[in-house]
């Protein structure tokens, strides 16, 4: 046991901090449309000038610099406008930053997993924490190849980091990429340079305390109004007072409508985001706020009333309930979902089976659902599984940041909290220690289902492994505690078996009679005898 790797506390995940509704602009005129076309162009060219200005700032970024931009941009638009392009800026910026030393890490798992691969003699047997050689000269040569490729990478990816040069593509990567596999897209070069320039419009503006509705650039009133501050150049197109333009489109939220509602009427801050969804020529107004920090329940009280142990899965979530002291409850549960299709259809089917999993945890009773602390950052590489192809898609297919993200949101709502553990060896000693002794003619039990349970137990901080078993027949404490964690506090659970007083060996009554028959198999052994043992109660004599 000493090459196991020191397991995390678990711990209570904080609950979010913000708030997003949206709701679609309906019944826009064609006016309504060609303003709000021009806007995000214009302000979309703006944002393109100032990212470009940020990233040749590099590191060298400061106070002054960012003022220096937002004066730049309030010439061609207006001070709020400025200020929530360079706001966007900045926090894109740093979100490149944040990738590119995640690509670091995984480039370096990648190279050490190679250099060691490398050093072992071809056709050398890998263990379960380490692979072993490779199988051939031939792949020996190309992964020595690949090892060359992977240390130039990442040393680039070093020299841009310390220089502070990030790679930002405004439009999303992916969508770049795509212009050159129109065929595969299904796409027209027309149809795709609308989703193009649709996605790297910018229509959008922070929130402001203590301002009317909450937002001045752009206003949602309580009766669902939407107007915009138009920019200067376009201010000729307003129909408003003081250069706004009113849609014909109203809004209302049905989800969070009330909680809108109190914070606009209290002018307090909103923010708004504009944006196209070009495949159904639909316009949608994002609304989000930020919520006060929720204090998170101390661990103790989430484990009061029990815990919902949850393994995550690429098809489907793997939940048992369990009682406080560790003992499962009930059958396994299982929460099935499709990753395949679109990014919609995922995200929806995760919805959907997320919503499932609260309401039946709702109606266990518990205040807390356990689940993995998931990332896989090391565990994607297709030098640490090599051919296994199937499994490091089935890996990469599991989002566990959107998951983690909207569980946590989604279970704040319903009033329970999530307890995060370390995820190793759950499912290894899970399977090990509960997949056997829970398994029944009318129960199937899987690997993911005792997976379940072991997360369970370790959030509420027992060991993931059973009570020890009791000694064999053959000694005098004989066989017959249970082996299941109980309660200290039931009577029985922990004192001594009674003595067996009434009742006879074999299979006598206590009356002395024979509940059956014996068997012709059995007419050669000597007839059973009807003398009843029982045994003297100790006397201490003095």
């Amino acid at each position: 046991m000493g090459g196991l790797r020191e397991l995390a506390e678990p711990f209570v995940v904080p609950g979010p901090c913000g708030v997003a509704v949206r709701d679609r602009l309906k019944h826009l005129t064609p006016q309504d449309e060609k303003v709000l076309r021009l806007v995000g162009e214009h302000q979309g060219r703006l944002a393109a000038r100032d990212l470009k200005a940020r990233c040749a700032d590099g590191l060298e970024h400061g106070p002054e610099t960012w003022a220096s931009r937002k004066r730049d941009l309030t010439k061609e638009s207006s001070s709020r406008i400025a200020g929530a392009i360079t706001k966007a800026t900045h926090d894109q910026w740093a979100l490149a930053r944040r990738c590119q030393g995640a690509h670091i890490q995984t480039l370096e798992a990648g190279i050490r997993t190679l250099r060691h691969r490398l050093s072992l003699p071809i056709g050398a047997p890998g263990t379960k924490r380490a692979p072993g050689g490779y199988r051939s000269r031939g792949e020996w040569f190309h992964k020595s190849r690949r090892l060359a490729a992977l240390e130039a990478r990442h040393a680039a990816a070093v020299r841009d980091r310390q220089a502070g040069r990030v790679r930002v593509v405004r439009g999303r990567k992916r969508l770049l990429n795509t212009r050159h596999h129109l065929t595969d897209a299904h796409l027209t070069e027309d149809r795709w340079r609308e989703r193009w320039e649709a996605e790297r419009w910018f229509i959008a503006a922070d929130g402001e305390s203590g301002k009317r509705f909450g937002n001045e650039t752009i206003r949602v009133t309580d009766t669902g109004e939407v107007s915009i501050k138009l920019p200067a150049p376009l201010a000729h197109l307003a129909n408003a007072q003081h250069g706004r333009y009113t849609l014909a489109s109203t809004v209302a939220f049905a989800h969070r409508g009330v909680e809108w509602a109190d914070r606009i009427a209290a002018n307090r801050a909103v923010a708004y985001r504009m944006h196209l969804d070009v495949d159904r020529g639909r316009w949608y107004l994002t609304a989000s706020w930020q919520r006060p920090v929720v204090q998170t329940v101390p661990l103790e009280t989430a484990r009061a009333r029990g815990m919902i142990g949850v393994d995550t899965n690429a098809d489907h979530f793997a939940a048992y309930h369990l009682d406080p002291h560790g003992n499962p409850i009930g059958d396994p549960h299982h929460f099935p979902y499709d990753l395949s299709g679109t990014a919609d259809h995922r995200d929806a089917q995760i919805r959907h089976a997320l919503t499932q999993l609260l309401h039946w945890a709702k109606q266990t009773g518990v205040a807390a659902i356990a689940i993995e602390d998931l990332d896989f950052i090391s565990e994607k590489t297709r030098e640490r599984h090599g051919r296994r192809k199937r499994f490091r898609q089935l890996i990469s297919g599991i989002p566990t940041g959107k998951l983690k993200a909207r569980l946590v949101s989604m279970a704040a709502e319903q009033g329970l909290s999530i307890v995060a553990v370390d995820p190793a060896y759950t499912s290894m000693w899970g399977a090990q220690h509960w997949q056997k002794p829970l398994a029944t003619p009318h129960r199937r039990m899987s690997r993911h289902d005792a997976a379940g349970i072991a997360i369970g137990r370790r959030a509420l901080g027992h060991p993931v492994r059973r009570r020890t078993a009791p000694p064999p027949h053959d000694r005098s404490d004989r066989a017959g505690h249970r082996t299941a964690q109980a309660p200290p506090g039931t009577r029985g659970c922990e004192g001594t078996r009674p003595p067996a007083t009434d009742r006879v060996p074999g299979d006598a009554s206590p009356n002395g009679t024979r509940k059956r028959e014996p068997s012709a198999s059995q007419t050669v052994r000597d007839a059973p005898s009807t003398h009843q043992w029982v045994q003297d109660s100790l006397m201490h004599t003095g």
